[in-house]
């Protein structure tokens, strides 16, 4: 059998876009053949999978999967809603999520990970699902976080562990376990409500707060106002900001009126992180003609 060398590969893969070690595979199962590598490849649907890749995935789950002291959340995305409640889909999507919790959050740690019951790695199974299932995929992102107790919270959910909107809360407490996790629970729905940026005002993105400051700066000025005036009238705005976007200076949605760092005060516990996936935020998606432009186009206008 001929040497499969790096070069071959490289070729194979520009050919037909497969992943790089099924493009081994096929050369060493067709004997280095490249043509008849690239039939290997069709029959197994692998190059028709690659084709698909330059679709827009914005659609599919978000995963949480957690044990003692630490959760994982990923979010994998297909073409279409209708995959996202494909039984195999969603078995998959559970699969990566436990994935993550064991190797970390690092997407190319995950994707060389071993699959579990396959033989395959974890790139190796997507790429097998987008070939069966006929539409592009992606796993997008995921975090991991470690704590005393982390909590879980999602919001839309398919079924347990599965939804549309995933929150991950990290808790440092002496409380009973119970009461924690109730707690973070509680939290998970505010952050999947509220939308902070951020845990405190230290942890907003600084351009985003030079940005914030330098319009909100801009806003109140008007002839006759004195400086002393406008000062505090900025300082105001930037408070009202930070009151938006920090989580522990947002008030409390479960009560109307409390802020977020007061409830944890009373409840003696430490926030020490949280993390928030909603499904296809910050995808550009294709927007198709409206039904007016439709029926414009049909009728030859």
């Amino acid at each position: 059998m001929p040497e499969i060398t790096a070069a071959m590969v490289k070729d194979l893969r520009e050919k037909t876009g497969a992943g790089m070690m099924d493009c081994k595979k096929a050369l060493t199962e067709s004997g280095g053949d490249v043509d008849a590598a690239v039939d290997w490849l069709r029959t197994k649907g692998l190059a028709a999978a690659a084709k698909k890749s330059g679709r827009v995935a914005a659609e599919g789950l978000v995963g949480v999967v957690s044990a003692p002291g630490r959760a994982a959340m990923v979010e994998v995305n297909a073409e279409t809603d209708f995959v996202a409640r494909n039984d195999t889909f969603q078995a998959f999507v559970e699969a990566v999520a436990r994935v993550a919790l064991q190797v970390g959050e690092d997407l190319d740690a995950i994707k060389a990970a071993p699959f579990p019951g396959t033989g395959r790695t974890v790139a190796e199974e997507l790429t097998q699902m987008i070939a069966t299932i006929g539409e592009n995929m992606n796993i997008r992102r995921a975090r991991v976080l470690s704590s005393s107790t982390v909590a879980t919270y999602l919001h839309n959910a398919l079924k347990p562990g599965l939804g549309k909107i995933g929150v991950l809360v990290a808790l440092e407490g002496t409380g009973e376990m119970a009461a924690l996790e109730t707690l973070g629970r509680q939290i998970g729905m505010h952050v999947a409500a509220s939308r902070p940026e951020s845990l405190d005002i230290d942890g907003v993105d600084p351009a985003s707060r030079a940005r914030g400051k330098a319009v909100l700066a801009e806003q109140p000025r008007a002839p006759g106002r004195p400086d002393t005036l406008l000062e505090k009238m900025v300082e105001g705005r930037i408070r009202k900001f930070y009151e938006e976007v920090v989580l522990l200076e947002q008030v409390w949605v479960h009560d109307g009126e409390s802020r977020v760092k007061a409830v944890l005060a009373k409840a003696g516990i430490k926030l020490a992180g949280f993390a928030r996936f909603q499904l296809g935020e910050g995808i550009d998606k294709p927007q198709g003609p409206d039904f007016a432009s439709e029926v414009a186009a049909t009728a030859g206008v």
